[in-house]
């Protein structure tokens, strides 16, 4: 038999020629850990469709985040649990709000943590929905203020970037006008680009308590079925001032995040949601896979598409499955 003149095998096989010339690697650094933040003192509650990942009270986010940082994780992004929901989802940007407080907590005590801040209305409206209401339906422009409010509170806790997912027309130009016009210029925001209204949110709205109490999120959020219209939202993005482009769900929208790579020369994130956790850990707990290995490959995955950041409740395990397989 005449083998090729190239043998790929060649440099697979050991793990030091497997190194040597592997394309894409994930670090620590890329990661971003996200907390739930809620009302109380030494709380710290397992959502039970999430398995290792907590509810937290303010007081317990500082020894939390120091266990980021001594596994390299560097940055966490904030989500809040009001002690009380109104129709105008005013929580979101009272000054002493559930997040505004939690910022100012990790900033005193872990300055060195980069703290983004998820910008939206549904953790904080009575009805779940990510915006105020005109009748039965989200009414886009005048939740515009609402946001920018809210993302200023945020800055002017001490917040490190901004996060806007409400997917409302918009937004961003009005979150960069509103920080800028207050010195908050370099604020960067990462704006929720490409956010589709996917099945896959479920736990976490058992986390956040934020599931529509009528209807669902399928007029703003984007249909799974588009992928030109992602190039239309992240270009509006971009021309409104966004830093960042981030598409949710992440595994099930791999052909998203590489056409925002391919199409763009902004960072890329993509948010690894809760249901794709949810559904490793349950199998792994079932013994049907190795979890371990199946996570490294899943976020592999998702930096291998183009994702420059990817946020995932496996930041942390993955940090210490990197340093142990380092």
């Amino acid at each position: 038999m005449v083998f090729p003149e190239y043998r790929p095998r060649r440099m697979r096989r050991t793990e030091t020629l497997r190194a040597m010339i592997r394309e894409t690697r994930l670090a620590p650094e890329q990661m971003i850990y996200p907390l739930f933040v809620m009302p109380g003192r030494e709380r710290r509650e397992e959502v039970p469709s999430m398995p290792g990942v907590h509810r937290l009270s303010v007081d317990m986010l500082a020894a939390e985040a120091r266990e980021c940082l001594q596994v390299g994780i560097r940055s966490v992004i904030l989500f809040g649990l009001p002690e009380e929901k109104d129709a105008m989802g005013s929580g979101a940007y009272a000054k002493n709000g559930i997040v505004q407080r939690a910022i100012r907590e990790l900033k005193d005590k872990v300055p060195e943590l980069t703290v983004v801040t998820d910008v939206c209305l549904c953790e904080y409206t009575d009805h779940g929905h990510c915006g105020c209401l005109a009748g039965n339906e989200v009414d886009n422009d005048t939740t515009l203020e609402l946001l920018a409010k809210t993302a200023l509170s945020h800055a002017r806790a001490g917040a490190d970037m901004v996060a806007p997912s409400d997917m409302m027309d918009g937004r961003v130009s009005e979150i960069r006008t509103t920080l800028d016009e207050n010195s908050f210029h370099m604020i960067p925001i990462m704006s929720y680009a490409v956010k589709y209204a996917s099945a896959f949110y479920g736990p976490f709205r058992d986390a956040a308590d934020c599931a529509p109490q009528f209807g669902d999120r399928r007029s703003y959020q984007m249909d799974p079925a588009n992928s030109r219209e992602a190039l239309r939202e992240a270009t509006l993005d971009v021309d409104e001032g966004a830093d960042i482009l981030m598409v949710k769900p992440a595994v099930a929208y791999l052909d998203i995040i590489s056409r925002l790579r391919d199409e763009f020369d902004l960072p890329v994130a993509a948010y690894h949601v809760s249901g794709e956790y949810a559904m490793i850990k349950a199998a792994a707990e079932k013994g049907w896979i190795d979890g371990d290995r199946v996570m490294a490959e899943t976020l592999l995955s998702i930096r291998r598409a183009g994702a420059d950041i990817i946020l995932t409740y496996f930041a942390k395990d993955m940090a210490r499955f990197l340093a142990d397989n380092t």
